[in-house]
């Protein structure tokens, strides 16, 4: 059986990786910290935030609320808290919708660039 590389999956994630990931200001995953109680990164001993892939995935969840549903941060709060038992379901159902919409849009472009 030949040798296969491992994929090397990152357990935490730095604050700037996060927001780049989302393309949002630092600080605003700082403010969605404070305001939303799902949202606790370890902290090593300098304070540096350390995000685990189930941290980004409940940001994920409140960026989908906030920034593409237009929620408010209360209104958010709100479903969430309804929801707490099913949000690792809705993130990961979100994160495939958009990974299947970029999918679709990519094809739509490769045929209009055909057609031209």
């Amino acid at each position: 059986m030949p040798y296969r590389e491992r994929d090397i999956e990152k357990k935490y994630y730095s604050i700037g990786e996060v927001a780049e990931h989302f393309k949002v200001a630092t600080s605003l995953i700082r403010y969605w910290e404070g305001e939303f109680d799902i949202i606790r990164p370890k902290k090593d001993k300098k304070g540096n935030r350390r995000f685990t892939t189930d941290d980004i995935e409940k940001i994920r969840l409140i960026y989908h609320l906030v920034k593409e549903k237009g929620y408010t941060l209360q209104g958010a709060q709100e479903i969430i808290k309804k929801d707490l038992h099913q949000i690792p379901d809705k993130a990961a159902m979100i994160n495939r919708l958009n990974q299947i919409k970029h999918f679709l849009m990519e094809i739509r472009d490769n045929l209009n660039g055909k057609a031209n």
